[in-house]
C-alpha cells in the first residue's frame, strides 16, 4: 500500500469521530431532502396507480332521464374512449335509515371496478355488497340482512350482505358526499345486482385510454382531460335533445290519441252548432246540451295540454358533468400532496443548506489542521495532485457514504411512513420508486460540501512553501472588543467572562458558523411547529372568528318554505336564530385570471354581521356597501384584484356583469363574494329571492345534527342541510394528514442541531487544545476549564435561538405561502409552546455537548498538547 493511501486510512482512524460526524450530517441532510421531496410524487403516483388499476373513469355524466345503448355507442365513437352506463340512485336503509349511494352491479363491468376486501361480489338477486366503511364504522357483518326503506326502484328491499368493498370513486373513507334523501349526508355506498334496480341507467362513465399512465393530479392530465371533455360534450349534447324528443313522443302518444279524438268530437259539435244556427234562422247558435258538451271537451283538452306540457318538462334531458376532481375526497387528497410538495421545495432545501454549510466548515478545518502533514509530503517530493488526492478521497468517502445512505433511507422510509398513515383513511396501493432526480441532486450537494471544500482548501494550502506549511499558523493578535469600550460594564465582568467574550470575537468565523448552525436548527424546529399550528389555525379562525353560524339550510326558494323551515327549527332545543339569504355561485374573472365556483351571498336582513364577520386583513370592520362587492382575501389574491378594481362576475342565476371591488375581507377557506341587496339590484336590475338560511345553533352532537337534518329534509321545504362542524372536521382531517410530515421535520431538525453543535464544539476544542492545556497547567479545575469553553457555547446558543426565532418565522411564512391551494390559505401562527420547546431542545443539546466536552477535557494529555511543533 502506498504511503499516501496508508496515511488516508490512518487519518480516518485518528479522526473517526469527525469522519462519522461528517457522514451523519450529510446523511441527515440527504435523508430529509430526498425523503420529503419524494413524498409528494409518491402520494400522487400511488393514487394514480390505484385508480388506474380499478379503471376509474375520467369523466362521469348523470342524466335525469337515463342513458340508452345509443348514448353509450355515441360516447364510444371517440377513438380512445371506453364508455359504460350504470344504474345509480340514492336510497335510505338499515336500522337508522342511513343515506346510501346505491349502484347496480354487473359482472361485466369494466370501469370503476370494486375492490373486494372481504367476502365475494353479488352472485344472486338477493345479495348485496357494502362499502368497507359500513363494516369498520357502522358494524355491519357478512351474512347480515340489509333492508332498504320503501323505494319505487327497489321492489325487493331486503338483501344479504355477502361482501365488503372499496371503490375508486370514493378514495377518502371520511367522505361519501351529500344527497337529498335521509339526513342529507351519504354514509356509505352499496351495490346490488343491476336487475334489482327498476330504473334506466342514470350514470355514464367514460375512460380515455390516452390519459392512462399520466399523473392524475398533474397539469398535463387536467389539460388533456379538459380537451377530451370538450370533444365528448360535442358528441353527447345532441343526444340529450334526441333523448328528450324520444321520451316526449313516447310519453305523449296516448295523450295525442285522446287529443285527436277530442278534436274530432269538437269539430262535430261545432258542425252541430252551425246546423242549429242554420235551422233556427240565426235565432239560436247552440243548444244547452251542445254547449255543455263543448265546455266539457274544452276542459278535457286543456287538461290534456297541461299534462303534455308537464311531460315535456319531465322528459327534458339534463346532463350533470363530473370529472375526478368532483369525486368525494379526490381534490382534497391532491391538495394535501401538493402542500407536501410545496413544503418540500423549501424546508428540505434549507435543512440541507445548513448541513452542507457545517460540513464545508468541518472539512475546511480538517485540511487546515493538516498543514504540517501537507508541508511534509510536499517537502518529500510528492506532487500537488498526489497530496490533494489524499484529502479529496477522505472527503469523497464521507460525502458519498452519507449521501448514498441518506438518500436511499429517505426515499424508502419517509414516503412509506406517510403512505402507511394515509392508508388508514385512504385505501390505495403503495408505489414507492427511487426519485433519481432528487437523489442525484442530493449527491451533488453532498460532494460540493465535502469534496468541493477539501479541493478548495487543499489547493489554497498547496500554494505555500513546505517550510511555511510545516509551521503552525500564528495565533490571531488580540484586539479590543466593543464591550471593553463600555467601561462600567466591562469592569463588572470577572476574568473568566472577559476571556470568553474576547475569544468569541477573536474567532469570528467560528462564532458566525456556530450561530448559523444553532439558528438554523432552531429555525427548522420552530418551522415544524409553525407549519402544524398554521394549518390547524386556518380551520379554527375560519369557523370561529369569521363564520358565526352553525348550519346552512338550502331551500326550494318559496316564502312558505322559509316560514315552514323556521317553524321546524324553532322546535329544536339547540336553535337560537336564523336569517334568510340568497345564495348562488359565480365565475369571477379579472384580467387573465379567473376563479370558478365562488360562493355568492346576498343577505336579506340587516343582521348579516351576526352570522358572518366581514373585516379587512388588518382587522377593521366592513359594512356591506350599497355599491360594489366585498371579495374574500384568498379570492382577491388568486385574481390579483385590489380595492377599486372592476371584476367580471358571471352568476349561474343571472347575466354576466362587471362590478367594482368595494372591500376585501379576511378569509382562509373557500372563495366568497358578498353583495348587499341594493348593490345586486343596481348591477343586475332585479331583486333576489331567498333560497337558504344561515342558522345559529347551540353545541350539538353528531347524532343531534343528523336528526335535525333528517327532520328538515322530510318537511319537503328543504333541499339539504350542511353543518359547519362537519366542514371543520373535514378541514381538520385534511390538516391532520400533514402531522406525520411535521413530526419528521421536528425530529430530524433536532438531530441535525445536535450533530452540528457537537461537531462545531469538537472543532473548537481541537483548535484550542494547546490553549486549554495551558489553562489546566495554570491550575484551573476541570469544571473551570470546561466552563472556559461552555460559556462561549451558552452565549452562542442564546444568540442563535433569538436569531432562529426570526428565521423560523420567515421560513414558515414562505412555506405557507407556497402551500396555499385553490381552497385554503394559511395564516402565520406559531403558538408559544413551539418557541419554548425549540429553546429547550437547543439548551438541552448544548448541555449534552458540554457534558461530552467536559469528559474529553478531563482526559486531555497536557504534555503532549503543549509540545512544540517545531
Amino acid at each position: 500500500m502506498k504511503p499516501l493511501t496508508k496515511n488516508l486510512f490512518r487519518e480516518i482512524r485518528a479522526s473517526r469521530g469527525r469522519f462519522i460526524a461528517i457522514i451523519l450530517i450529510i446523511l441527515l441532510g440527504s435523508l430529509i431532502f430526498v425523503g420529503v421531496r419524494a413524498t409528494g410524487p409518491v402520494l400522487n403516483e400511488s393514487m394514480t396507480t390505484t385508480v388506474q388499476r380499478s379503471h376509474l373513469s375520467d369523466v362521469q355524466l348523470l342524466s335525469n332521464t337515463g342513458f340508452t345503448n345509443a348514448d353509450v355507442r355515441a360516447a364510444n365513437t371517440m377513438s380512445d374512449a371506453t364508455a359504460e352506463a350504470a344504474k345509480f340512485t340514492y336510497a335510505t336503509g338499515g336500522p337508522n335509515d342511513a343515506a346510501v349511494a346505491l349502484y347496480g352491479y354487473s359482472a361485466k363491468t369494466n370501469l370503476n371496478r370494486l375492490v373486494l376486501r372481504a367476502g365475494h361480489l353479488p352472485e344472486q338477486a338477493n345479495q348485496i355488497v357494502l362499502d368497507n366503511k359500513a363494516k369498520t364504522d357502522y358494524g355491519y357483518r357478512l351474512s347480515q340482512h340489509f333492508t332498504f326503506s320503501k323505494n319505487k326502484v327497489l321492489p325487493h328491499r331486503t338483501f344479504t350482505i355477502v361482501g365488503f368493498v372499496d371503490s375508486p370513486q370514493y378514495i377518502d373513507n371520511g367522505l361519501r358526499g351529500v344527497t337529498n334523501v335521509g339526513d342529507g349526508t351519504v354514509r356509505f355506498f352499496a351495490a346490488v345486482p343491476s336487475s334489482q334496480l327498476k330504473m334506466p341507467a342514470s350514470l355514464l362513465s367514460v375512460r380515455f385510454k390516452t390519459l392512462q399512465g399520466t399523473d392524475t393530479y398533474s397539469n398535463h392530465y387536467v389539460t388533456a382531460r379538459n380537451r377530451k371533455l370538450k370533444q365528448l360534450k360535442t358528441v353527447l349534447n345532441p343526444r340529450a335533445k334526441q333523448r328528450s324528443h324520444a321520451l316526449y313522443v313516447d310519453g305523449t302518444k296516448q295523450l295525442n290519441d285522446q287529443l285527436t279524438k277530442l278534436t274530432t268530437a269538437k269539430i262535430r259539435l261545432q258542425a252541430a252548432q252551425q246546423e242549429v244556427t242554420r235551422t233556427s234562422g240565426g235565432t239560436m247558435t247552440s243548444t244547452p246540451e251542445l254547449t255543455t258538451q263543448l265546455a266539457s271537451i274544452n276542459a278535457a283538452q286543456s287538461k290534456l295540454t297541461n299534462a303534455r306540457n308537464k311531460i315535456k318538462q319531465q322528459t327534458k334531458t339534463h346532463y350533470t358533468w363530473q370529472d375526478r376532481s368532483d369525486l368525494p375526497g379526490f381534490s382534497s387528497y391532491g391538495e394535501s400532496s401538493d402542500r407536501i410538495a410545496a413544503i418540500a421545495n423549501v424546508f428540505p432545501v434549507f435543512f440541507f443548506l445548513i448541513a452542507a454549510l457545517i460540513t464545508f466548515t468541518t472539512i475546511t478545518r480538517m485540511v487546515e489542521e493538516a498543514r504540517a502533514q501537507i508541508g511534509t509530503f510536499k517537502a518529500l517530493g510528492y506532487g500537488k495532485w498526489a497530496i490533494a488526492r489524499n484529502y479529496l478521497a477522505y472527503a469523497l468517502m464521507a460525502g458519498a457514504i452519507g449521501g448514498v445512505i441518506g438518500s436511499i433511507l429517505g426515499n424508502e422510509t419517509i414516503p412509506r411512513f406517510v403512505l402507511a398513515l394515509y392508508s388508514s383513511t385512504i385505501p390505495m396501493s403503495a408505489i414507492v420508486r427511487l426519485e433519481w432526480s432528487s437523489i442525484l441532486l442530493a449527491l451533488c450537494f453532498s460532494l460540493v460540501a465535502t469534496v468541493g471544500a477539501a479541493g478548495f482548501v487543499v489547493w489554497r494550502e498547496l500554494q505555500e512553501e513546505p517550510a511555511a506549511l510545516m509551521l503552525p499558523k500564528p495565533p490571531k493578535s488580540a484586539k479590543r472588543i466593543l464591550l471593553e469600550r463600555i467601561t462600567p460594564l466591562w469592569q463588572r465582568l470577572n476574568f473568566n467572562q472577559k476571556v470568553s467574550y474576547r475569544n468569541l470575537f477573536r474567532y469570528k468565523s467560528r462564532m458566525v458558523m456556530s450561530v448559523v448552525g444553532i439558528a438554523g436548527g432552531c429555525a427548522l424546529i420552530l418551522c415544524g411547529f409553525g407549519i402544524r399550528d398554521s394549518i390547524t389555525a386556518a380551520g379554527a379562525r375560519q369557523y370561529r372568528d369569521i363564520v358565526r353560524y352553525q348550519a346552512v339550510v338550502s331551500l326550494h326558494g318559496a316564502d312558505t318554505d322559509i316560514n315552514k323551515t323556521q317553524r321546524l327549527l324553532q322546535q329544536s332545543e339547540s336553535y337560537q336564530k336564523s336569517t334568510p339569504i340568497a345564495a348562488t355561485t359565480a365565475r369571477i374573472r379579472h384580467g387573465d385570471e379567473s376563479v370558478s365556483s365562488v360562493n355568492v351571498f346576498i343577505p336579506q336582513t340587516a343582521d348579516f354581521a351576526d352570522y358572518v364577520r366581514l373585516a379587512t386583513p388588518g382587522g377593521s370592520k366592513i359594512v356591506l356597501p350599497k355599491r360594489g362587492a366585498i371579495l374574500s382575501q384568498k379570492t382577491a389574491t388568486l385574481l390579483g384584484a385590489h380595492v377599486g378594481d372592476s371584476i367580471n362576475v358571471n352568476l349561474t342565476s343571472a347575466t354576466n356583469r362587471s362590478i367594482k371591488v368595494a372591500a376585501i375581507t379576511k378569509n382562509y377557506i373557500g372563495d366568497y363574494l358578498c353583495l348587499s341587496p341594493a348593490a345586486y339590484q343596481h348591477v343586475w336590475h332585479k331583486t333576489t329571492n331567498s333560497n337558504a338560511l344561515f342558522v345559529k345553533l347551540n353545541a350539538q352532537s353528531s347524532k343531534q345534527r343528523n336528526r335535525l337534518a333528517h327532520q328538515l329534509l322530510q318537511s319537503g321545504a328543504v333541499r339539504g342541510t350542511s353543518f359547519v362542524a362537519d366542514q371543520r372536521t373535514t378541514i381538520d382531517n385534511m390538516s391532520a394528514t400533514l402531522d406525520p410530515v411535521v413530526v419528521i421535520f421536528i425530529v430530524m431538525s433536532g438531530l441535525l442541531s445536535f450533530v452540528v453543535m457537537y461537531n462545531l464544539t469538537n472543532i473548537n476544542v481541537s483548535e484550542r487544545i494547546r490553549e486549554l492545556s495551558t489553562v489546566k497547567v495554570l491550575g484551573f479545575y476541570d469544571r473551570e476549564v470546561t466552563m472556559y469553553v461552555a460559556r462561549e457555547n451558552i452565549v452562542l446558543t442564546i444568540v442563535g435561538v433569538i436569531l432562529g426565532y426570526g428565521i423560523g418565522n420567515a421560513l414558515t411564512w414562505y412555506i405557507l405561502k407556497q402551500a396555499t391551494t385553490a381552497q385554503v390559505m394559511f395564516p402565520l401562527v406559531i403558538h408559544w409552546p413551539g418557541y419554548i420547546i425549540a429553546a429547550i431542545l437547543m439548551a438541552l443539546f448544548t448541555a449534552i455537548v458540554i457534558w461530552f466536552t467536559h469528559r474529553r477535557l478531563k482526559r486531555v494529555d497536557m504534555v503532549s498538547a503543549l509540545k512544540a511543533t517545531d
